[in-house]
């Protein structure tokens, strides 16, 4: 298998160089540089765009990809600590393959030309045509919006790595990661944003509560439940104020990923940043609320969990609703994600690790239900139906690529399955997969 990922990556190499002229450095006769400086730009009628704009994606660009490290901690904190490298390795290494297939194919299958609203076409293979604006974004380099989308990308597979953690081969989350990127999250990312049948239909979605958490988050319930639980499936978190410090980066990130998705320094981004803000807030302090009435102490780890819930419960409705309905958005997130986390889980029996689906895959459908009930076009004019024909289009929006992910995961699995297995055997789990898949330790215990 070692072999097979060698010569596959000489493959791209190839391809990538002898077919792709952005890696030449070289222009046509008569085609504009990528990045056309002012001078060029005069010369040759190209766009100018606003220097605003482009400051706050980029700056947004960089905090959501903070975000993928800040997960990596908040993930290994709750871990055993046998298991913490194995969770870190991951999401770095979602960071890199997902790079690499954004920018070859991902890109263009998510935001290429509409092929019958399904998939984008080849436009933009190993990122060609980048010194034409995009609609989307039209008053930021197409290359920036390109970047943007890029770190919502890497971040999706990411989080599903928490329903299958501690029993997970890392070359089959490896597989997995490049497939579910290709066949999973650019099919849903072209229904929603990039022309596809969804957003045409009227579907709301501002940053990735479809896109990345509901199907990240079905995704990892098919995990849960392929792989089964487990051995020791009750093992308390190893390190919480770690999971704090990745919870705080999340929060810091989001931001970026809620303002971001303005496309724009301006009152839109505003708004986003100040419902993700309240939403949060009343979702932390709703959680801890439930732990203190139910378990009669309020603690750090429910505290962070329903901070988590709540920025994925106001993700699809940042751009879309007034923060007092955030306000609103938060509360019922963070009391149905504790339902389903505390109650729900252990009467089904499944084993999702770090509450992947419970608080990613139902924050997400909670949120998209609720955009739907609280979308206001004084907010944002995109929002052109009433709130009773707007409901029923989200729930189209929420449950087709809530289906098609948790039943293409369920698929790709037993693939990887059959090339080199899911899990690792039971003395690999006992002793742990920072040993076990990567020959180290995180931590030096002298006794």
């Amino acid at each position: 298998m070692n072999r097979i990922f060698f010569w596959g990556l000489l493959v791209l190499v190839a391809v990538m160089i002898f077919f792709t002229p952005h890696l030449r450095a070289e222009t046509n006769a008569g085609e504009a540089p990528v990045l056309p400086t002012p001078t060029v730009a005069a010369a040759n009628h190209a766009p100018v765009y606003d220097t605003g704009d482009t400051a706050w994606v980029l700056a947004s660009s960089s905090f959501v990809l903070l975000m993928t490290p800040g997960l990596a901690f908040f993930y290994g904190g709750l871990v055993r600590r046998e298991n913490i490298l194995s969770i870190l390795m991951q999401c770095f290494m979602a960071m890199c393959l997902v790079t690499l297939l954004w920018v070859t194919v991902g890109y263009t299958l998510a935001f290429g030309t509409d092929r019958g609203g399904l998939i984008g076409g080849f436009d933009y293979l190993f990122l060609r045509g980048m010194e034409k604006p995009s609609g989307l974004a039209p008053t930021i380099p197409h290359i920036v919006f390109m970047a943007f989308q890029m770190k919502f990308a890497i971040i999706a597979p990411a989080l599903t790595a928490g329903a299958y953690a501690e029993r997970m081969k890392f070359s089959a989350f490896c597989i997995f990661t490049v497939l579910w990127s290709l066949l999973i999250y650019s099919p849903i990312c072209h229904w929603v944003w990039g022309g596809g049948f969804l957003g045409r239909d009227g579907a709301l979605d501002f940053a990735g509560g479809a896109v990345v958490h509901i199907s990240a988050g079905m995704s990892a319930l098919a995990a849960a439940l392929m792989l089964g639980r487990r051995r020791n499936h009750l093992s308390p978190p190893h390190n919480l104020p770690l999971a704090i410090l990745g919870a705080g980066l999340l929060w810091f990130g989001w931001f970026g990923f809620n303002g971001g998705s303005a496309l724009g320094a301006n009152a839109l981004a505003g708004i986003a940043l100040v419902t993700t803000q309240v939403a949060t807030a009343a979702a932390g302090a709703t959680w801890a609320l439930m732990d203190w009435l139910f378990h009669k102490k309020p603690t750090t780890l429910g505290m962070i969990s329903g901070v988590v819930a709540g920025l994925v419960a106001i993700t699809p409705a940042a751009g879309f609703v007034t923060p007092m309905a955030a306000i609103v958005i938060g509360i019922v997130s963070a009391v149905l994600c504790w339902l389903m986390v505390t109650v729900v889980k252990s009467k089904l029996g499944y084993d999702d690790t770090l509450d992947a689906f419970g608080i990613h895959g139902i924050g997400g459908i909670i949120g998209a239900l609720l955009t739907g009930v609280f979308a206001s076009a004084v907010v944002n004019p995109l929002v052109a139906h009433p709130p009773s024909e707007q409901f029923l289009i989200q729930i189209k929006a929420t449950f087709i690529p809530a289906i098609f992910s948790f039943v293409g995961s369920v698929i790709l699995f037993k693939i990887v399955d059959m090339l080199v297995g899911l899990r690792v055997d039971e003395q690999d789990e006992h002793v742990g997969l920072d040993l076990t898949q990567h020959k180290e330790n995180a931590y030096t215990w002298n006794e």
